[in-house]
């Protein structure tokens, strides 16, 4: 029996949601052998790319939740909205948050085949960090005026 593209998101959302570096190796289960992955830092193709980078994301921060707060469904193609808290462990202990969109489409097995991540890394980032954040948050201001 095949899954609906309802059930297809509610996997994936459920994997983001409950994402630890214990449920990594459920990476297959979710996406595509050949799948395409881009976000503000990334672009990259298949399982064991894809995986790199979630898992390179345990590295660099403590406590990564996503909080997935809206999702639309059509077809073969989601659209999901998030909130993403974590803390970052080079330079700060304090919660930060990130707002974002992303993207899936779904291959005719149900398994994400495309997956582009949508967010703002200067504001949501980069004018959070130490030093880099002031010449951010000045950058900005000289660019409205």
């Amino acid at each position: 029996m095949s899954s609906t593209p309802h059930q297809n998101v509610s996997r994936v959302v459920d994997f983001f949601e409950n994402l630890s570096q214990d449920n990594l190796s459920d990476i297959p289960m979710i996406y595509a052998d050949n799948a395409w992955f881009k976000d503000p830092f990334n672009e990259v193709r298949g399982l064991a790319e894809i995986n790199r980078i979630f898992a390179h994301m345990f590295v660099q921060v403590d406590f990564p939740r996503f909080v997935v707060t809206s999702q639309t469904v059509e077809s073969q193609n989601a659209f999901l909205t998030w909130n993403f808290t974590f803390r970052m462990k080079r330079f700060s202990n304090a919660e930060q948050a990130i707002r974002g969109a992303t993207h899936l489409q779904f291959n005719d097995a149900g398994l994400v085949s495309y997956h582009r991540d949508y967010w703002d890394a200067a504001e949501e980032l980069y004018e959070k960090l130490p030093l880099l954040g002031g010449l951010m948050r000045v950058l900005k201001r000289a660019a409205r005026n």
